[in-house]
């Protein structure tokens, strides 16, 4: 149960076949192994080609689908999609597409921010795909942090992880497991995006 005094941060992400949802789980681990600090996980709805399609209003499993209140209610985010074609999966860039009264508003403005993602390819974009979801968060007034080189897993990766953002290489079929390079990484980024967005608090 979250501590109400205790700082939100918002993981948000899509995922397909559960590789990107790993991933915020393990950011999530980062985040809360921060004192004061609660991850809150959120997903998007799926869209669909046909307009008569709709996903249903509760997901009928795994994370609820973000609302309002969790922009409002968060202190940092860390975003997280698969890639497609080196860009942020449809139904992430959808949920963007209808913050315009956010960014009016400054909802997320000044807040910390991460990203991460995962591919069926090695070199299927993960680097492309992690800074086209920094966009937006600029747009937002957002303060994005990536990964150091203090973290000395990005220098023995021989999967996924980079400066931009955690990440994964899920495989074509998505039966790749996230490495232990990975994990660290992944963890790494929840803790440094929490640390942040207490001291921005403090401030």
């Amino acid at each position: 149960m979250m501590n109400q005094a205790n700082l939100i941060i918002l993981v948000l992400f899509y995922s397909r076949h559960g590789a990107t949802r790993k991933l915020a789980e393990l950011i999530a681990h980062g985040i809360e192994s921060v004192p004061g600090c609660d991850a809150r996980l959120r997903t998007v709805p799926a869209v669909s080609a046909a307009s008569e399609a709709s996903a249903p209003e509760v997901p009928l499993e795994g994370a609820p689908y973000v609302e309002a209140d969790d922009l409002r209610d968060c202190a940092g985010l860390a975003l997280g999609s698969p890639t497609r074609f080196g860009n942020m999966a449809a139904p992430m860039k959808y949920f963007w597409d209808g913050t315009a009264a956010d960014w009016l508003s400054g909802t997320l403005a000044g807040k910390p921010a991460c990203v991460f993602t995962s591919t069926g390819s090695l070199h299927g974009g993960q680097e492309a795909t992690l800074l086209s979801m920094m966009i937006p968060l600029f747009h937002h007034g957002l303060m994005v942090l990536g990964l150091p080189y203090t973290n000395p897993e990005l220098m023995t990766t021989s999967s996924g992880g980079t400066p931009y953002g955690a990440s994964h290489w899920a495989g074509l079929d998505g039966d790749k497991a996230i490495t232990d390079d990975e994990k660290r990484l992944a963890v790494a980024l929840g803790r440094r995006l929490a640390l942040t967005a207490l001291r921005l608090r403090a401030e």
